[in-house]
């Protein structure tokens, strides 16, 4: 039985989609008040956890074809 692999398009963006949601939770809490007047902006939370995401949809693009792909035998 062939071993299964993360493809690592889907591993990076699963790890910046990570560090964008713990971020976005950030925003929600207010720790980014006094580093920068744009991560200040209420919507700021919302602006990095959308981001967030969508990278995770993006990684998992390629994770669903490579599954797909050992389905079929490839």
């Amino acid at each position: 039985m062939k071993p299964h692999h993360w493809p690592w398009t889907f591993l990076f963006f699963s790890l910046i989609g990570a560090l964008l949601a713990f971020a976005g939770i950030a925003a929600f809490a207010g720790l980014f008040q006094g580093s920068h007047p744009l991560l200040a902006d209420p919507m700021a939370g919302w602006g990095l956890m959308v981001s967030a995401v969508a990278c995770f949809l993006t990684g998992a693009f390629p994770l669903v074809l490579r599954r797909l792909a050992e389905r079929e035998g490839a």
